[in-house]
């Protein structure tokens, strides 16, 4: 048996298991950061540490806590916040105690909240702040299995007995600790691997959102497993913003357990490029959206440089993907990332000019990115590897713990998700959907056997929906969504999201794109532009202090958006090209219901919401 087999098959019943063992190792070492505002309101944030030891005392108090309220081992505990490090402080103290946490998104209204809430059969809400608490008041009469609301930041909200500050929940459960000293040992040490860890909501891009039971051993094995990939160690920093309501997010936690990293914690998107020097991180994971958004914004201050400016950077841009195809290919050939001198020299000047200062507003420390939850486009997968910032994409769903997929450091190779993790098995159906196999498929959707045979075999095969192709090697690379493949009524499939990937990576103008043509017979795409970037656009087009709507109504703006959609059509097929477009009058977004948490298309809501421009786009055609 190898090292990582062993590493793996002698993994502990639970994370919570594996969190008392990183206490007791290493109880003085640093394990998280986070921000704290400064009193005035004015100036930079102020970075507060905490401990393996001090993280423990506040976990195994909110633990505790929650024993003395009456949590019974696997009753759910509900978390409704964004990332912060109390949530991680709380999602350890609910496993500690045994019980299971349920994910709550705080952008969720208070409908589907409510829902979560009921159908999860939630015994206490921790809420961020009034906000969110707010949600539960509005439902209470529809929530008769919740005792407590928990607070963690208690400005503005009203003392009642229903509700309870975080700080008095740990100073309870610090007390009652004093009475039950050997509580959380016991506790953790009763839990069984098949025991209920976490209840995550799908976001779900169609219908009610399914709750994903997700066991102790599911977050075991990830924390095991992404350990013994070697991507991260133990002098790693992380920069962790993600939402941690959803699976990405909270198994990256698992592994910082593992190896005993530094993570530093602030989830606020608005924050991230001001944070990123600061914390210097090592590694960090991000959804496509940033990635997009960080190339589109670069392009963006290129041109606002004037001419000369941005042909450098689209001479850079050319030679950055360039660089990354020649050296992926040469190290998949050869084990070396050697690329001819004339290249190397080329790249040298670019990176004088361009790639170092991405990097340095990076952290200038940055030795890879993970990305997920959805695919990211190649040509911009290959400029940022060319400038140096290697984004290793992964693949896996909420049912199978988030990372089942992830590419091999220095072997990575852009335009696919990597290699399986230690442990699972992949095969690919007849009709091209992927199966996956292993220690981090869930047990099932709650309450919802009927859903749960349909995705899952009884010999443990679960079926993704996507659609995909491995390499002679073992490299998986995702094709589509298996129910979002477009057949023309010509008879030809279309990936829509490999065409809108590749609209991307050609105009850095656009924020969301989404391409239609099922039964028809061509394709049109409705498109909306990044708000931020298009504003700097209008005010050199005559359209300064102009509305957004009227930005992409204006003739100029559809002009210049048509001739990104000509350089798009250049390198399609001819029945995937995009014979007609329009601009949305907004950009879309999670409160409307049109993207996913994790900024996931929601295709049918949006093709509902605009079904009248979609209809124009085929008026007159006989299909229409």
């Amino acid at each position: 048996m190898s090292d990582t087999q062993t590493l793996i098959e002698n993994r502990p019943p639970s994370v919570a298991a594996l969190f008392l063992e990183r206490v007791a190792a290493t109880p003085d070492a640093e394990a998280y950061r986070h921000p704290v505002p400064p009193a005035s309101g004015q100036g930079p944030d102020e970075w507060k540490s905490l401990s393996w030891g001090q993280a423990a005392e506040r976990v195994y108090a909110i633990a505790a806590g929650l024993i003395d309220l009456g949590v019974e081992p696997e009753q759910r505990v509900a978390l409704a916040s964004s990332t912060r490090v109390e949530w991680i402080l709380a999602d350890l103290g609910i496993m500690c105690a045994g019980g299971a946490t349920t994910t709550v998104y705080p952008q969720t209204n208070a409908d589907e909240s409510a829902f979560i809430l009921a159908d999860s059969q939630s015994r206490v809400l921790i809420a961020e702040d009034a906000a969110q608490l707010a949600k539960a008041v509005e439902k209470r009469a529809e929530l008769p299995d919740l005792i407590k609301v928990v607070v963690v930041d208690p400005a503005g909200v009203e003392s009642d007995d229903w509700v309870i500050t975080l700080a008095e929940l740990e100073e309870r459960g610090a007390a009652y600790l004093e009475q039950h000293p050997q509580l959380i040992k016991e506790r953790v040490g009763a839990i069984t691997k098949d025991q209920l860890a976490t209840l995550i909501y799908t976001s779900g891009t169609t219908g009610r959102p399914k709750g994903v039971r997700l066991p102790h051993d599911n977050w075991s094995y990830m924390a095991k497993a992404i350990a013994a990939t070697g991507l991260i160690g133990g002098e790693d920093v992380q920069y962790l913003w993600l939402p941690l309501a959803h699976v990405f997010g909270k198994v990256l936690t698992s592994g910082q357990i593992e190896v005993g990293h530094v993570t530093a914690v602030d989830g606020r998107v608005d924050k991230i490029i001001e944070n990123l020097p600061v914390v210097q991180p090592t590694y960090m994971a991000a959804v496509p959206r940033i990635f997009e958004k960080v190339y589109n914004g670069v392009a963006a201050k290129a041109r606002e440089g004037g001419g000369a400016k941005y042909k450098i950077f689209q001479w850079a841009a050319e030679v950055a993907r360039e660089y990354a195809k020649v050296s992926q290919d040469n190290f998949r050939r050869t084990g070396t990332a050697s690329v001819p001198f004339g290249l190397a020299a080329k790249h040298k000047v670019a990176d004088t000019l361009v790639y170092s200062k991405l990097r340095e507003a990076f952290g200038g420390r940055l030795r890879a990115c993970v990305s997920g939850a959805s695919a990211l486009s190649p040509e911009i997968g290959y400029f940022f590897s060319g400038a140096g910032i290697h984004i290793l994409e992964g693949y896996g769903l909420t049912e199978t713990s988030a990372a089942s997929f992830v590419n091999p450091g220095e072997a990575y190779r852009t335009g696919t998700v990597g290699k399986p993790l230690p442990g699972t098995e992949v095969r690919i159906a007849d009709d091209g959907e992927i199966l996956l196999r292993g220690p981090g498929v869930m047990e099932g959707y709650h309450k919802l056997p009927d859903k749960t045979a349909e995705v899952l075999e009884s010999d443990g095969w679960f079926h993704t929906g996507d659609i995909g192709e491995l390499s002679p090697d073992g490299y998986l690379r995702i094709t589509d969504r298996k129910k979002d493949l477009i057949k023309t009524s010509g008879g030809k499939y279309v990936a829509p999201a490999e065409v809108e990937g590749q609209f991307k990576a050609v105009c850095p103008y656009v924020s969301n794109i989404l391409v239609h043509g099922a039964d028809r017979n061509y394709c049109t795409a409705l498109i909306a532009l990044d708000e931020l970037a298009i504003q700097e656009w209008a005010k050199e087009n005559g359209l300064e202090g102009k509305p957004y709507a009227e930005i992409v109504a204006a003739p100029q703006t559809v002009e210049m958006v048509d001739g990104y959609v000509r350089q798009l059509n250049a390198g399609l097929q001819r029945w995937q090209t995009i014979k007609k477009f329009r601009l949305l009058p907004r950009d879309l977004d999670v409160e409307h219901g049109e993207i996913t948490p994790s900024l996931k298309l929601k295709r049918p809501v949006v093709e509902r919401e605009y079904k009248h421009l979609i209809d124009e786009m085929y008026a007159g055609t006989k299909e229409a």
